[in-house]
Parts: C-alpha cells; sequence; structure tokens
C-alpha cells in the first residue's frame, strides 16, 4: 500500500527518545526513502504514550556535556530526515507527545490524534527548559500558545492542539486508523515525484521572503508540467480520465 510504519515501541520508558530510539527512528527514515513503492511514512507508538521526550537517564550529570550534545544533535538530525524526507511523515498520536515527544509531531508533515491525546512541553519543571522542541512548536502554532505551554508547562488537550495548529486533525480514538490510513490513501494516489517535488519547493519557500518565493515558485511550476508525470496530469484531465502515474522525478 505504499505506507512505511515506523512504531515506537518502549512502554517501559514511555516511548522516550533516546539516542538508541532516535538513531533507529532516523535510520528507517533514511534506509527506505529510495523505495519507489514507499509513498508516505507513518510515526505511531505503542501504548498510551506517544511519547515522553528524551530519556532523562541520558541527561544526567554524571553522563557529561559531550553525551547531552550527541543527544540534543542526534535530535536534530532526526527533525531534519524528517523534513528532508521526499515523502510525507505522518504523525498518529494516541496519548501524550510532551517535550521532544511533542517536538517530534510538531516537525512532522501531518499529525493525526485521538481526542484524548495531550501535548506539552513541561522541561522547565524538571529544570531543564524545551528550549530545542520549542524550536518545532513555535513553527507550527502561534507565539502566544507556545509561551504558554514553555513557561508554565501545563498540556493543551488535543482539541486545543488543532485549533492552534499542533495537528492537522482530531478523531475519537476508535477512528484514528481508519482516518490515518484515509489520508495515506489520498496521498498514495498522487505521483510520488510531484509530492516530492512540492514537498521540497513547501519547505524551502518557508525559509525566505514571498517575493523570492514567488519567483522560485514560478519556475518550479514550470519544471513540474515539464516532468513525465506533470505532463500525464494535463493530459488526463483533458482527456477526462485518470492519471497513470510513472512516479518518476
Amino acid at each position: 500500500d505504499g505506507v512505511g510504519t515506523i512504531l515506537l515501541d518502549n512502554e517501559k520508558t514511555r516511548n522516550s527518545l533516546s539516542l538508541e530510539m532516535m538513531n533507529s527512528i532516523q535510520r528507517n527514515i533514511v534506509e527506505n526513502q529510495h523505495d519507489t513503492e514507499l509513498r508516505c511514512i507513518v510515526l505511531a507508538a505503542k501504548g498510551r504514550v506517544f511519547s515522553a521526550g528524551h530519556n532523562l537517564k541520558e541527561l544526567t550529570a554524571e553522563r557529561g556535556s559531550e553525551h547531552h550534545k550527541q543527544v540534543f544533535h542526534k535530535c536534530s538530525e532526526l527533525i531534519s530526515a524528517i523534513q528532508s524526507a521526499p515523502v510525507p511523515v505522518i504523525a498518529k498520536v494516541d496519548g501524550l507527545a510532551a517535550a521532544a515527544g511533542c517536538q517530534l509531531v510538531a516537525s512532522c508533515d501531518i499529525a493525526v490524534c485521538s481526542d484524548s491525546s495531550t501535548f506539552s512541553t513541561p522541561g522547565a519543571s524538571f529544570g531543564i527548559f524545551c528550549s530545542t522542541p520549542g524550536i518545532a512548536v513555535v513553527r507550527a502554532v502561534p507565539r502566544m500558545r507556545a509561551a504558554y505551554m514553555l513557561f508554565t508547562g501545563l498540556p493543551i488537550t488535543a482539541h486545543e492542539a488543532l485549533q492552534a495548529g499542533l495537528v492537522s486533525k482530531v478523531v475519537p480514538q476508535e477512528q484514528l486508523n481508519e482516518e490515518v490510513s484515509n489520508i495515506c490513501k489520498a496521498i498514495a494516489s498522487k505521483s510520488r515525484a510531484v509530492i516530492t517535488l512540492g514537498k521540497t519547493f513547501f519547505y524551502k519557500q518557508i525559509s525566505i521572503n514571498v517575493g523570492a518565493a514567488y519567483e522560485l515558485g514560478e519556475q518550479i511550476m514550470v519544471d513540474n508540467l515539464a516532468t513525465v508525470d506533470g505532463r500525464e496530469g494535463i493530459k488526463s484531465f483533458v482527456e477526462k480520465r485518470s492519471p497513470k502515474w510513472t512516479h518518476r522525478e
């Protein structure tokens, strides 16, 4: 079906993002991204906690600053891998997403959660401000909402997360699998090459000014029309038939 699922499966640590866990997620994203059959990636978790964030046992003073740097750098690499992936990465959340776990959700292309899910950045409560999680959160939600989450550490509900833009959709728990499946099917019905082109441009244009974005976007549209699937899409529309994608870039 073109869907690659990555399961966070360490309920004992509340699916904490240990170095081992982050390495595994990143490896799965990077190693499979050239699979031409892959259309999207789903990040899911076992149990009632999506992820409680970094494993605090890896952040003790005994571990030392060099180890701490390694942990946070690996997290940054993971976030970069998600946004650099040629296909959309979807977070399927059923439960708590806290600190770096919330960062992980905010960094995905699409996030769908159950109506009982909650989101928080409670680091300050443990003497560690959620500085790096805040980078992703403030880019997903308005400044006031991000500041509330970061300075109070209080959780927000699934519907508050939806209203703020932290997640794409909220559904009853029993409908979560079906909803994510429907989203994956919708993505899989498109040309992989076109989705890859679009995702790459989407994130690039966010980081530049509007004038430059339109200038680049104009050329991207022209380039898109020159691709095999771009031509096929227009031709199939004119001929009133379903397109036959090659998925070639």
